[in-house]
């Protein structure tokens, strides 16, 4: 796919050192970097950035799914997983249990057809740690690979294929698209994920053979980005990567376009899927080809707005749709060009490409105008400095260039071929690429609803996996692995130790409150010509009546469509033409109107955001749009387990009379009965200054803000505004076990949980610091540590505090595999029985480490700047808040915790919600010892 940030649209781009300032005359905006090659092949590529005491280390491996073989894919996917648990040097754990000491964001990874990177950004004191620990991983890392490592490691990863393919709606698309586009011997053929029999497969000398020829320094891009000493970084880079050996050479992977003979039609009947889906897919072009950047033009201009044809005819016109999405997927060697449509509930897909061809008729006749392509261009510039907004934002840039365009310099050629793109470009490539070339179409569509297909559609193959009790292979991860060391020129077992504590500023605020009641809040940063900002109108769900929830939300969803003087094309254009974004949504306590512009264009679009609240445009026409739209989000979420999850634990924790249960969007009859007139009433009465904040962030000073809202102060007339006092939250006397039936259901997703605390509670951030080792802390947490690396119950597992001005829940949230939906619910109940009694010093130390040290990075993006705000808006925080918290840590001790669990973490008190398949799984849970398990929803089951 074409990524947004890989396009500049400014054309004196250098690779130079730079930064933005208000003062400099040049607003050119150049990312500097340094690269070079160590003697084993390893390219190194270093960017500084002073502005924040952080630093970006990504080291990226020339190697994805493309690299397998027939019959051995997943590898590329199973090494991502495999890196990060143990290496020679690091141990058991690896660089996930020396992230929590060094207080890093957490070590990540991702892969793709045509490479794996591992990523994390980390105070800037610890970046020896990380280049010694990174090196590690490439160097001294096989030997700790064994059959129970394997063993558990594929359970993990079959679990990540069932929660992000198998039990979602519409999961099994693009494996259908890529078997049918792709010839078998294309390396495109297979998803990055592989196949679960593939994996099932993989024998030890598969893994090390895998990656003895691929993670070698010659395959290997390393990249740091942020607040360094470049010199004393080299002697580190050399230190520790240099005298890891060279593998063989690389093959380079020569480009391998696909072309269609005919038209092949697909259909699937989908479990999860609540209304059907169309999904056309043309052979395109592989990454950076010089018609790339014209096809990236031609999807905007095509679906996106409203002035798209796509958008007009079948949103608009023909009402079949909410949105339409087209996007390039290009890749190194080949790419596709993707079209897809979600349409309303019982629509026949037939109508649905009718409609398009329709609207590729109404381009071909119109073709798109110099302004359109304009706008386009100016949101593509906004973008591109936002990707830049982090460190490792501008080290996955760098890297992206260095091996996929041969040099990381490659940025200069890229704004010169994006500002090249005519108008006559863009029809060129649709006439070449789309316009009555083949193509491959996939209809999803619910379980009995075939007739939905298009004409002449074939039933597609899609391979779904069989999920047999006790039928899993079992492990002993315990089980500590021998082997002889690498030898190395010196002790890489010894950690390197700390470098000079980074002094940690917060970003100075400033406020004022304006004659309306309006609050504005905001921080100075000028090292992107950027500016953020989000206005807070207090209120959401919480002033709604509870016979029609979902009028907050679709007043959202209508405040930006148009203003009294201005038609909803007309105020997106206005919008687009500044590069900048204005977007409104709400929440259960606030309607929010948030948005980005480059700092040039501050001033008008802040001009538009003041129309937006003082002329709504209550259009009718979008009206309807977008009740049509709330009504089918409303029946997706019916098929999707984890929005079942989410809504059905809301009611369990709020109760029937508190307004906080609802589902935020609404029902399908509260919907059915919302009106204009209600819409309008809500505004009315509840759209007032004095209880709106205004947040903003970036590239303005103060003095600017105050006079861009000025209008907004004099016109937008205060009003008082009465808050329904919220009833006391559900106690929670005795644990009961609920579960909601999804026949079928691959994997069972789990809810744990009860109300606990609003933000403003005194106990509420010493108990997120009680929670960091049960499971707020990604792998250093016990939660993840048993279920996911002890036994591979899950792919992902975590626990949290959420809460505002009114109590919130502690929750624990997981996909497991069904077949061990009991094991996983009571391993979970003996770690909330034993958390307070096992908690001991090292436990505390990590979490004091973790969460002191973290705050080197804690502000270092716009938008987490912009959440520093929220909370000092909204809960009476200080403008010191991190360092206060930073003192309740260091304070706090080992009974202070102990104590804490007893209160909060009682697993006999708690509501345990399973959204799973009935059948095979519901009868087991009785033996949790909390009664006969409730079922939601009898009419589900058999």
């Amino acid at each position: 796919m074409k990524k947004i940030q890989s396009l500049s649209l400014y054309l004196f781009i250098c690779v130079s050192i730079s930064s933005y300032s208000q003062n400099e005359k040049s607003k050119d905006f150049k990312v500097d970097f340094e690269k070079f090659t160590l003697k084993n092949g390893l390219q190194v590529i270093l960017h500084v950035d002073r502005s924040d005491p952080v630093v970006a280390v990504a080291l990226t491996s020339h190697v994805g799914s493309a690299r397998e073989k027939v019959g051995r894919t997943g590898f590329a996917h199973l090494f991502e997983h495999l890196l990060f648990l143990e290496s020679e040097n690091l141990g058991k754990g690896g660089l996930d249990k020396m992230s929590a000491r060094i207080g890093g964001e957490g070590a990540n990874g991702s892969t793709s057809r045509d490479r794996t990177n591992y990523f994390q950004t980390v105070p800037k004191d610890a970046l020896e740690k990380m280049i010694w620990a990174e090196a590690d991983k490439l160097g001294y890392f096989i030997n700790t690979v064994t059959e129970p490592v394997l063993a558990k490691e594929k359970q993990v990863v079959k679990n990540e294929k069932r929660q992000s393919y198998d039990n979602r709606p519409y999961g099994h698309t693009n494996s259908v698209i890529s078997k049918n586009l792709y010839p078998e011997t294309h390396p495109y053929n297979w998803e990055v994920i592989g196949s679960l029999e593939d994996l099932q497969n993989a024998t030890l000398e598969d893994v090390k053979n895998f990656y003895n020829r691929w993670y070698v320094p010659n395959n290997v891009t390393l990249t740091i980005a942020g607040d360094f000493d470049v010199i004393q970084t080299k002697s580190w880079v050399e230190k520790y990567f240099g005298e890891i050996k060279r593998g063989q050479d690389i093959p380079k992977m020569e480009k391998q376009a696909v072309s269609l003979t005919t038209t092949k039609k697909l259909y699937y009947e989908d479990n999860f899927a609540r209304l059907p889906q169309l999904t056309l897919t043309w052979p395109s072009v592989y990454e950076y080809h010089p018609d790339s950047y014209a096809l990236e033009v031609l999807a905007s201009y095509l679906s996106k707005g409203k002035k798209a044809p796509l958008y007009k005819t079948l949103v608009e016109d023909k009402k079949l749709t909410d949105a339409v999405d087209i996007y390039q997927y290009n890749s190194e060697i080949a790419g596709q060009y993707m079209l897809s449509v979600t349409a309303f509930e019982k629509t026949n897909l037939n109508a649905v490409m009718n409609g398009i061809n329709e609207a590729f008729k109404d381009f071909e006749s119109k073709g798109i105008s110099q302004q359109d392509l304009d706008r386009i261009k100016a949101g593509q510039e906004t973008a591109f400095y936002t990707s830049l907004s982090s460190v490792l934002g501008k080290g996955f840039q760098l890297a992206q260039y260095e091996i996929f365009a041969g040099n990381p310099n490659y940025i200069t050629q890229d704004v010169k071929n994006i500002l090249a793109v005519t108008t006559e470009d863009v029809m060129r490539v649709y006439q070449k690429y789309i316009k009555g070339k083949n193509f491959i179409a996939t209809s999803f569509v619910p379980k009995g609803e075939s007739n939905l297909v298009l004409s002449e559609s074939k039933l597609a193959t899609v391979v779904e996996e069989k999920i047999i009790e006790g039928k899993e292979d079992s492990f002993d991860a315990s089980i500590v692995a021998t082997y002889d060391k690498t030898p190395s020129s010196f002790d890489r077992s010894a950690e390197p130790a700390y470098g000079e504590s980074p002094d940690v500023k917060l970003p100075k605020v400033w406020k004022s409150k304006l004659s309306s009641g309006l609050n504005l809040i905001g921080i100075e940063n000028y090292e992107v010509p950027l500016v953020q900002f989000q206005l807070q109108i207090k209120g959401g769900m919480l002033l709604e009546k509870s016979t029609q929830i979902g009028v907050s939300n679709m007043l959202a969803d209508l405040l930006t469509k148009g203003t009294k003087n201005k038609t909803p094309e007309q105020l997106e254009n206005a919008i687009e033409s500044l590069g900048a974004t204005i977007k409104a949504y709400s929440s259960d306590e606030g309607i929010f109107i948030s948005g980005s512009s480059l700092a040039k264009n501050y001033k008008a679009t802040a001009a538009l955001v003041q129309e937006i609240i003082l002329q709504p445009r209550w259009d009718t026409k979008e009206f309807d749009l977008i009740k049509q739209s709330t009504l089918s989000q409303v029946q997706q979420q019916k098929a999707d387990p984890n929005s079942i999850a989410r809504n059905e634990f809301k009611k369990l924790v709020y109760g029937n009379e508190s307004i906080l249960s609802h589902n935020r969007i609404g029902t399908e009859k509260s919907v059915e009965s919302i009106s204009m007139d209600d819409l309008k009433s809500y505004y009315l009465l509840n759209g007032s200054p004095s209880v709106s904040n205004f947040q903003i962030v970036g590239a303005v000073s103060e003095n600017e803000v105050i006079k861009s809202v000025s209008s907004l102060n004099k016109e937008w007339k205060s009003k008082e505004v009465l808050f329904p006092k919220m009833p006391a939250a559900n106690v929670v006397t005795a644990s009961k076990i609920y579960f909601y039936d999804v026949p079928g259901a691959k994997q069972s997703v789990i809810r744990i949980g009860y109300p606990a605390l609003a933000a403003t509670d005194t106990d509420f951030y010493p108990a997120t610091i009680l929670n960091y080792r049960l499971g707020g802390g990604g792998f250093a947490s016990q939660l993840t540590q048993q279920l996911r690396e002890g036994k591979g119950y899950t792919y992902g597992i975590g626990s949290s505090f959420s809460g505002s001005n009114n109590k919130g829940p502690f929750s624990i949230s997981s996909g497991v595999r069904s077949n061990i939906t009991f094991e996983a619910v009571s391993l979970i109940k003996e770690i909330l029985n034993n958390y307070g009694k096992n908690f001991n010093e090292n436990d505390l130390d990590v979490t004091k480490g973790y969460l002191i040290k973290s705050n080197a990075r804690e502000f270092e993006t716009l938008s987490s700047k912009l959440d520093m705000l929220y909370n000092i808006s909204n809960y009476g925080y200080t403008d010191a808040y991190a360092k206060e918290q930073e003192d309740v840590v260091k304070n706090i001790s080992l009974a202070n915790v102990k104590v804490l669990s007893d209160k909060y973490l009682n697993a006999d008190k708690m509501i345990y919600l399973i959204i799973g398949d009935a059948e095979t799984q519901l009868g087991k849970l009785e033996q949790i010892g909390f009664g006969k398990p409730i079922l939601l929803n009898e009419s589900a089951t058999k």
